[in-house]
């Protein structure tokens, strides 16, 4: 165990965790910057495998990254690590707001902060969700790119649940697999 590499993995995750506002899809995409393009442990088509699986997964989007991350860079304690990291700025950051709630709820300035963070969470959020389509369509799968924007439409429009539209593709996909392994097989077999 290369005790360097699980430090910057500590840290990583404590940094990110510690700056990220405004939910789980924020921390992806600055997860993507250090992972991929800044210490590029993981490649692309690894962090939207990444991003997919904790999105379907339960519990909260970041410690589900963490987990994956952490045991492809250093196995169970890499995960252990890395969910340490990710865990402990929320813990301490709730943990101060907790004492001095009354102040916080009160307070003018820290709610035009709040109000002014959401601008840039959703700016955030934009990025990722135009880096996932771009990913999708890079894969130059009709069906996948089909599935995205169908996807799309039942949840904008028409409210269906997330979870719905996940196992949908999951099934949709687990039938995909299915059919291009049997055409392999039988193109094998010629």
């Amino acid at each position: 165990m290369d005790a360097k590499k699980l430090w910057i993995l500590f840290r990583s995750m404590f940094v990110l965790s510690a700056c990220t506002f405004g939910g789980g899809f924020v921390i992806v995409s600055l997860m993507k910057k250090k992972y991929v393009e800044e210490l590029q442990w993981l490649g692309e088509d690894e962090m939207l495998d990444v991003t997919a699986i904790t999105q379907s997964s339960p519990g909260p989007l970041p410690v589900n990254a963490s987990v994956i991350i952490g045991y492809r860079m250093a196995g169970i304690i890499g995960s252990l690590v890395a969910v340490f990291g990710t865990i402990l700025p929320p813990m301490i950051i709730i943990s101060v707001i907790s004492l001095f709630y009354e102040q916080f709820r009160t307070n003018y300035y820290i709610a035009i902060a709040l109000q002014v963070m959401r601008a840039g969470v959703a700016a955030v959020i934009l990025d990722v969700v135009i880096n996932l389509a771009v990913n999708v369509c890079k894969t130059k799968r009709l069906l996948y790119i089909v599935m995205m924007v169908i996807a799309f439409i039942s949840v904008y429009f028409f409210d269906v649940s997330a979870m719905i539209v996940i196992f949908v593709c999951i099934g949709i996909g687990l039938l995909d697999l299915f059919f291009n392994a049997g055409r392999t097989r039988k193109g094998d077999a010629k």
